[in-house]
């Protein structure tokens, strides 16, 4: 675990954790690579790898359609086969998708110490709220995905909406992610960081991105957390 020389310290016992969905507490890459190459294959376009897919997810499922098209094509395009892909994905996002090993009960450890647990997430909020319900059903206070009227991570609007919801200041609250946009939306939003290196970006990227704190292990969070 990276942190103890990092001048970062999280010794604090925080009031809240809030998490972040795919490649954090749920393996979903698999599920979002068939939804993304099914719409890719109806319009014709060229399919993608799942090493591929890590790096277009992140942001929301319209930049994953943007990301995976060819370069310069253009918007209208992107909104059909993003339609699509929606479309698709409603139908089939719990088809290969699993929590990570141990983390179910990392939650639950966490909930009964009076530990307040939310998800925010740049996935569809129908996707959000069906795989909360799917695999971590009463594990979380709070979970949020895209939705109108708040900006997608890493903007702080979502985090900021969850914790005003469970009445936790930013002071109290720890964000949990990871990838670079994890990393941001914490900074952007005045919370303190751990990452995760069983995701989809990996230990070597997390470092890239200036992760301060880096845990290899689900159950590595519990005293980091509690304090």
């Amino acid at each position: 675990m990276v942190g103890e020389d990092t001048g970062m310290e999280l010794v604090k016992k925080y009031k809240a954790v809030i998490f972040d969905m795919d490649g954090t507490i749920l393996n979903t890459i698999e599920d979002l690579l068939d939804a993304t190459n099914y719409a890719l294959s109806r319009y014709g376009y060229p399919l993608h790898t799942v090493e591929e897919e890590y790096y277009f997810v992140g942001n929301g499922l319209y930049k994953t359609v943007e990301r995976a098209l060819p370069e310069g094509t253009g918007p209208e395009i992107v909104k059909e086969v993003h339609k699509t892909m929606v479309e698709y994905y409603k139908e089939h996002s719990e088809d290969k998708t699993a929590p990570y090993p141990g983390i179910v009960e990392v939650i639950k450890t966490l909930r009964a110490a009076g530990i307040h647990t939310a998800v925010v997430s740049n996935k569809a909020d129908f996707a959000v709220k069906n795989l909360c319900l799917k695999f971590f059903a009463d594990c979380f206070d709070e979970s949020m995905g895209e939705t109108e009227g708040f900006a997608l991570k890493p903007a702080p609007d979502m985090v900021e909406e969850v914790l005003r919801r469970i009445g936790v200041s930013k002071d109290e609250a720890v964000y949990v992610g990871d990838s670079n946009v994890d990393l941001q939306t914490a900074k952007n939003s005045g919370l303190d960081c751990i990452a995760v290196s069983w995701g989809f970006r990996g230990y070597e990227k997390l470092l890239e991105y200036g992760a301060e704190v880096i845990i290899d292990r689900p159950e590595e969070l519990i005293p980091l957390i509690r304090g």
